[in-house]
């Protein structure tokens, strides 16, 4: 009938809310953004605090939405921001891993891009080493939950999206003892280490302004980008307007990559089920945890593949924008970040158990990184030691977009190689890091295996350490 308004199917009435509920949250996310970038542009010390916007907006959600619980009026639905945060980070991953690669690099970048992997893997193994000596110490004493101490290395190391997957793993265990409470605690520690970036990097920055070694022209909110036409598009691409839209080609890319994934983790998680046992308690967590590893190597088969068929002439143009990649994939971090934070369960955090662990996990994990990632900065990246610093610092304790953040203060235009290092470290790092990864499906089953975990960890740590200086060392005739 012509103006009827409801759905064929359900009868349900279009102006129900249940059929709204979905983007009213989505716009609520957004706006909170939108609203946050305004206020750090109108607020100097908010902008010159570094924090990333949707980061601010995330916090603003989060406190509005529970001014308005306390009113009975339910903003979200957990279940969304949990699954926004889940998929946001596995999409965000795809995207940046189908992007085209340049020229080959040379011997020296590839030397840096390995030693980058590394200093990421070994600043985990020292989040995993501080966290439990912290956790499993309190334990003995308020009886927190002993293996806790991970989600150092899950909020701190990768971000929001991590510590979401990880707490809610050990949240709803069967196998052994849960920790109610998980994912609010992980989301915690992530939403404190946009915050530990933010002052970390103002601090450096500072430093390097008293002593002298800031660039000129160092970018400031109205600098322009300095786009060209090739940093948007190539010649050998596909037009921007066909019968198909050029950005429905990169979202369709990028979904149906994360589809495979989804299949390759399907179909593993059937031959687990069939063992059973400790292989489908222990196993099956870590595989689904890991949706942005299993999807940044289905686009990397996809790569190959594209590649192959473009070397025999098969596919003539280029279906791939690195440009739009690119933002396909900031949208997707903005959203997980904001989801993430307003995903929050505030009255988690009326459990007293948490108040100690989290505020000593929060502080000593970033004055530890800290130091750390200024000794290997001076020692192994001299040619661009302060560059290094900000890029992997603010990477280490929120994520890669917070890194480039706080790297534009100093290295506007990228000229030092410390941005692509970020972006090429990725399959060094989870090589190197696959072992904490079994680590963290294992350590909470028993006391005795959470210490035997923290030992296996400071072994990890000293073999990383002396494999990161390891020209250093024996150009001293240390070893």
């Amino acid at each position: 009938m012509k103006g009827r308004a409801y759905s064929m199917t359900t009868g349900m009435g279009f102006w129900n809310f249940e059929v709204w509920s979905f983007i009213v949250e989505f716009a609520v996310l957004l706006g909170g953004m939108m609203f946050a970038n305004m206020l750090r542009r109108l607020v100097k010390p908010l902008r010159q605090s570094l924090i990333p916007s949707s980061v601010i907006g995330g916090f603003i959600v989060l406190g509005a939405s529970a001014l308005l619980r306390t009113m009975g009026i339910q903003v979200f639905q957990v279940f969304t921001l949990e699954i926004l945060t889940y998929h946001g980070l596995g999409l965000g991953f795809v995207a940046l891993a189908l992007k085209t690669e340049g020229r080959r690099r040379s011997k020296k970048a590839n030397k840096d891009v390995f030693n980058t992997g590394i200093t990421v893997v070994s600043t985990y193994l020292l989040y995993g080493v501080v966290g439990l000596l912290i956790t499993l110490g309190l334990s003995y004493v308020i009886g927190n939950w002993a293996a806790g101490g991970l989600l150092l290395a899950m909020g701190y190391g990768q971000g929001p999206g991590q510590a979401y997957n990880w707490g809610n793993i050990y949240q709803t265990a069967t196998d052994y003892p849960p920790f109610y409470g998980g994912v609010s605690f992980g989301l915690g520690i992530a939403a404190m280490g946009f915050v530990a970036s933010g002052l970390g990097g103002v601090i450096y920055l500072n430093i390097m302004k008293v002593k002298g070694r800031m660039k000129p022209g160092a970018l400031h909110p109205d600098t322009a980008e300095g786009l060209t036409v090739e940093h948007i598009t190539r010649k050998d691409e596909i037009a921007l307007t066909e019968s198909l839209d050029k950005m429905t080609v990169q979202i369709g890319l990028v979904v149906l990559t994360y589809i495979g994934a989804f299949i390759l983790m399907y179909a593993v998680s059937i031959g687990l089920r069939n063992m059973g046992g400790v292989a489908y308690g222990t196993v099956m967590p870590i595989i689904w945890g890991f949706n942005f590893l299993i999807g940044t190597l289905c686009a990397i088969m996809l790569k190959v593949i594209l590649g192959f068929l473009r070397k025999k002439r098969i596919m003539k143009r280029e279906y791939r924008n690195n440009f739009m990649l690119n933002r396909i994939s900031g949208f997707m971090f903005d959203l997980m970040v904001v989801a993430s934070i307003a995903a929050i369960d505030l009255s988690a955090f009326s459990e007293r158990s948490f108040w100690i662990p989290l505020a000593l996990l929060c502080i000593v994990g970033a004055v530890a990184t800290y130091f750390y990632i200024r000794l290997v900065s001076r020692k192994i990246f001299p040619d661009y030691s302060d560059e290094s610093f900000l890029a992997l610092y603010g990477m280490l304790t929120g994520t890669v977009s917070t890194g480039i953040i706080l790297l534009r203060e100093a290295d506007p235009l990228f000229e030092t190689p410390a941005a692509k290092n970020l972006v090429y470290q990725q399959l060094w790092a989870i090589v190197f890091g696959f072992p904490m990864l079994l680590f963290m499906g294992v350590a909470p089953r028993s006391i005795g295996m959470t210490w035997l975990v923290l030992l296996l960890l400071v072994i990890l740590l000293i073999a990383m350490v002396a494999l990161l200086f390891r020209s250093y060392i024996f150009r001293r005739g240390r070893l």
